[in-house]
């Protein structure tokens, strides 16, 4: 086992707290063993070997706490014409034309491409959620596999749904679980979620079952939760109150719940959150895309809120994500003050591996995780303790990332993802979108 001093310019070990000038960390195999100042460390460790980065920082890997590997074959499919609101984004596009066509071999190829895509923006960490209707059994699987080749810290759940047959519904929920106890066993990297689709596309028994099989394994359920205004209005007319009320009727609300987007939320839904501890994950960007709003994220924070951010599978640089959380907020809200900069670093680093439930991910800390990137810190103007997460969100995208480890391993370095063709990798996934694409035609 080799013993590692990374030395960077700036150190940002606690995401959210002021970065450190001119210290830096040392790794024993997989975890951060100690920080302190430069100097300090090779006084103590000389035997150790040596990273000099003297114009870079390092910080925590990122957390993408709910991305769709699968998306990136839809970027630039062929459409006759555009959704005109989510439903029809849904059931007109994302189902049949994409979701409904995806097999093994779509699903591998997404993943490692996407894989790669995190890795070059300094995502470490992620939560993976997959609806392939027609692809189970054992699509989790397909993508362990690719995961565990790139050397991620991956959480991968199929996103089991009623809306194609019951017994597919069933199918679905039985692949997360069989894919949990796996991975449980195995003790790797990679891990399984539970997970189910949406309100409006499964029974009440069938969300207490997922949620029951979740529990039994000591894993969070997830869902999708009010995106837009279709769930909570097909959750008044069929249940007589909204969503997140629905759910707390069914009993299934608390720690143990998931919930991304949650973008239309009245204010005893926003309670309902706080009060129960649910876990949220926020796609800035994405809800954008979809026409579903503007989650009301400042609130739930200032509530107490455990929340991350996620790319949705949409764009997937993760500086690109961060200054989404950054800037919108700030205009809904005809407020500079809102999500400051520090704030979103957290959101995307240690509050992104708290909603997903991992434990000690984010932060670079002795007996923490050694999941790290090294940023070029070469600014226009000087970066200095005062402002550095705000030059960083706003002037660095995925090309200033220069190295990038994961439990201790390089998987980036010099800007290269280490052990990937990457032109091979983009022509299998070119054959798979056009096998895809096929279908609209």
């Amino acid at each position: 086992m080799t013993n590692i001093l990374i030395l960077p310019r700036h150190l940002i070990a606690e995401p959210g707290k002021p970065p450190q000038y001119g210290w830096g960390v040392r790794v024993v195999g997989s975890q951060i063993a100690a920080t302190g100042p430069n100097a300090d460390l090779r006084a103590q460790f000389p035997d150790d070997d040596v990273i000099e980065a003297p114009g870079s920082v390092l910080a925590p890997g990122f957390v993408n706490a709910h991305v769709h590997l699968y998306g990136v074959l839809a970027h630039g499919i062929p459409l006759e014409n555009a959704p005109a609101d989510f439903w029809s984004f849904l059931n007109d596009f994302w189902w049949p034309l994409v979701e409904d066509a995806l097999d093994h071999e779509m699903i591998a190829a997404a993943t490692d491409w996407v894989c790669a895509e995190m890795l070059r923006s300094g995502v470490t960490s992620f939560y993976d959620c997959l609806e392939a209707p027609h692809a189970i059994p054992d699509a989790l699987l397909a993508q362990k596999e690719v995961v565990e080749r790139r050397g991620m810290r991956g959480i991968l759940s199929f996103e089991a749904t009623e809306r194609v047959s019951k017994e597919n519904g069933r199918l679905g929920l039985q692949e997360n679980a069989k894919f949990i106890d796996r991975c449980q066993k195995e003790s790797g990297l990679v891990q399984g979620l539970m997970c189910f689709h949406t309100a409006f596309t499964c029974s009440a028994d069938f969300i207490q079952q997922a949620f029951a099989l979740g529990a039994e394994r000591g894993v969070l359920t997830h869902m999708h939760c009010n995106e837009g205004i279709h769930e909570p209005e097909y959750a008044l007319k069929h249940f007589g109150k909204r969503t997140l009320e629905y759910y707390d009727d069914l009993g299934v609300t608390g720690p143990g719940m998931m919930a991304s987007q949650c973008v239309q939320l009245s204010n005893r839904e926003r309670a309902i959150i706080a009060e129960k501890g649910i876990r949220v994950t926020h796609m800035p960007l994405s809800n954008c895309e979809v026409g579903g709003g503007i989650a009301p994220v400042p609130e739930q924070l200032a509530a107490g809120v455990t929340l991350g951010l996620g790319s949705d599978g949409y764009i997937n640089d993760f500086f690109e994500v961060m200054r989404g959380a950054f800037l919108i907020h700030k205009a809904h809200r005809q407020n500079p003050r809102v999500m400051p900069a520090h704030q979103v670093w957290y959101l995307a680093t240690e509050g992104g591996a708290q909603a997903m439930g991992m434990q000690k991910v984010g932060r670079l800390e002795p007996g923490w995780t050694a999941d790290l990137q090294l940023i070029d810190a070469s600014l226009p103007t000087p970066a200095a303790e005062h402002n550095l997460y705000e030059q960083l969100l706003l002037w660095r995208n995925h090309t200033h990332v220069k190295d990038v480890m994961v439990a201790g391993q390089w998987r980036v370095r010099d800007g290269i993802v280490l052990n990937a063709d990457l032109g091979q990798m983009r022509a299998r996934v070119h054959e798979n979108a056009e096998r895809m694409w096929a279908k609209t035609r």
